[in-house]
């Protein structure tokens, strides 16, 4: 199956956890709005939220196209492709560990947004300077230590080891962890160095998730766009100089 990706075609965003996942398993895909013609791109996009497209009317990108199915939510939309694509352990029990352990990823990419929109979304950065240096203090001396201690529990209780998060092989889970741990060294590169040693694990998780072949392969194409301070993983010094430690 040929799928159809619609995300804002000049960020990685949310819809790169999506990216990564087809990647990974060798999907055909098309990055719709980045496509180019005659009604392609974003208008084809804004047609698709506006109900013009299909019967589906998704709240926000990403969304994904399956034939006629149309799912969105990155979290549901991985569990579609989890189940079908091998990112996910066949039994029940373990598609359910995987799923929750995505949630709690989404959680810390809102938490790691808000570092610089505390207040609205639809404001610029500028308007919400001060505090954003407030949250960005907290999340940087508390919030992120809970998620990266919590994650580093998680791969070493793992009973059948080998370095993932579920089971004894990747999952869709450690692809995101990777995108978020890539996305945090970007925005808080001195905070991610200091406690490099703290968190062998996960680095050793991001080492292997980076050395797969086709991620390896994407990462340096062009399909992988940077990060930029228009997504979700912002670099602003001041930020990261907020923190008390």
């Amino acid at each position: 199956m040929r799928y159809e990706l619609y995300y804002w075609p000049t960020i990685q965003g949310r819809g790169e956890f999506v990216r990564l996942a087809l990647e990974e398993a060798g999907c055909g895909y098309v990055d719709v709005a980045r496509e180019t013609g005659r009604g392609a791109g974003v208008p084809r996009l804004m047609r698709f939220l506006a109900g013009r497209e299909s019967g589906e009317l998704p709240f926000a990108p990403p969304f994904l196209k399956a034939g006629r199915q149309v799912m969105a939510q990155t979290a549901n939309i991985l569990l579609y492709l989890g189940d079908r694509h091998g990112l996910a352990p066949r039994e029940e029990s373990g598609r359910l560990w995987t799923h929750q352990l995505q949630l709690t990823i989404a959680d810390l990419v809102d938490e790691v947004h808000d570092t610089h929109h505390p207040i609205a979304s639809s404001l610029y950065y500028e308007d919400q300077k001060r505090e954003a240096l407030r949250r960005a203090g907290d999340f940087l001396d508390n919030r992120l230590t809970k998620y990266l201690d919590y994650f580093e529990r998680v791969l070493a209780r793992n009973p059948r080891g080998r370095g993932w998060l579920v089971g004894a092989r990747l999952t869709y889970a450690d692809l995101s962890l990777f995108q978020v741990l890539t996305g945090l060294d970007y925005a808080f590169p001195r905070t991610m160095r200091r406690r490099s040693r703290r968190y062998r694990r996960l680095r050793a998780l991001s080492r292997a998730v980076e050395d797969r072949s086709r991620i390896s392969a994407y990462l340096k194409s062009e399909r992988r766009l940077p990060f930029s301070e228009e997504g979700i993983f912002r670099h602003y010094p001041e930020l990261e100089g907020a923190q008390s430690s």
